[in-house]
């Protein structure tokens, strides 16, 4: 319980140290910003440039337009942010399914790890502004008798995409952590593939699976804002982020409202995997880095 309070002292400490940076350097930064040679590294503190953190968080408190049906601004941050942890989650749970079971070919079968694991870290080289658009444009021409490929299935195959890497290797590296001698114990036992894999290897891999899982879900947040910006899918928080920055040189408080709402919805995303752990917990002797 200690070092639970400790570490939510420590968030919060990052949290205003934060504040205080850039409070701090608008108050002392040159007016043209920190220039190295004739490139700009640090912006101007300006009003537009970095608004106030008091202005950032009050103008979520207002309404997004000045019409007098207009929801407020934190309403329809929430909205878009429930939007894309929906279809985020949606691709988690595809870079699962894929990703646990390429990590099982790759244990079963050394050959499948020395053939496969080096397209899998290749694959994530592509860049997924570039790559976002071909699947959409795939997707569209997908038909299967009565179904009809949505939209927001090209997002959430995207999200899939950088979600199961992650979960492949750390997955890959937990069914491969028993001892020899905990292999043998169960030869000994007469006991098959399937029931190893059941009683060994998955609650050895638990440890390491555990932080692929909450890196998965951060991916597949990132993923589908990404994706949600080069398809230019509408209800997202990834369409607000452009959308708002194009209203930023009139209201530049406006603009940093859709990033707050991305950074909490990957907090969300992978402190609710963390929930996996309270299930989990007679296997989390550790967590092992992916």
């Amino acid at each position: 319980m200690s070092r639970r309070w400790a570490a939510v002292g420590w968030g919060v400490f990052g949290v205003l140290l934060l504040v205080a940076l850039w409070e701090g350097y608008k108050l002392v930064a040159p007016a043209d910003g920190v220039l190295l040679g004739e490139t700009r590294v640090l912006p101007r503190p300006t009003d537009i440039a970095m608004p106030h953190v008091w202005e950032m968080l009050g103008r979520l408190g207002e309404p997004v337009t000045r019409s007098p049906s207009a929801q407020m601004l934190w309403v329809v941050i929430a909205l878009a942010a429930l939007t894309t942890l929906g279809i985020a989650a949606a691709g988690w749970l595809v870079g699962v399914v894929v990703g646990v079971g390429l990590a099982l070919v790759m244990q079963r079968w050394r050959l499948a790890e020395w053939g496969l694991l080096p397209w899998i870290v290749l694959s994530q080289t592509v860049p997924l502004i570039a790559f976002a658009p071909i699947v959409k444009s795939w997707g569209s021409k997908v038909e299967i008798g009565s179904f009809e490929w949505q939209d927001w299935m090209s997002v959430a195959l995207i999200a899939s995409y950088l979600a199961f890497f992650p979960i492949a290797i750390g997955a890959l590296k937990g069914l491969q952590s028993p001892d020899r001698i905990h292999e043998e114990l169960m030869q000994t036992y007469a006991a098959g593939y399937w029931a190893t894999l059941a009683k060994l290897r998955f609650p050895a891999a638990v440890p390491y699976l555990l932080p692929a899982l909450r890196l998965g879900a951060a991916n597949a947040v990132v993923g589908a804002v990404v994706a949600e910006v080069s398809t230019g899918l509408q209800g997202g928080i990834g369409r607000l982020l452009v959308q708002f920055a194009g209203q930023a040189s009139g209201d530049p408080a406006k603009a940093w409202a859709p990033i707050f709402g991305a950074v909490v919805l990957g907090l969300v995303a992978a402190g609710s995997v963390a929930l996996l752990g309270v299930i989990l917990k007679n296997y989390r002797r550790t967590e092992e880095a992916a």
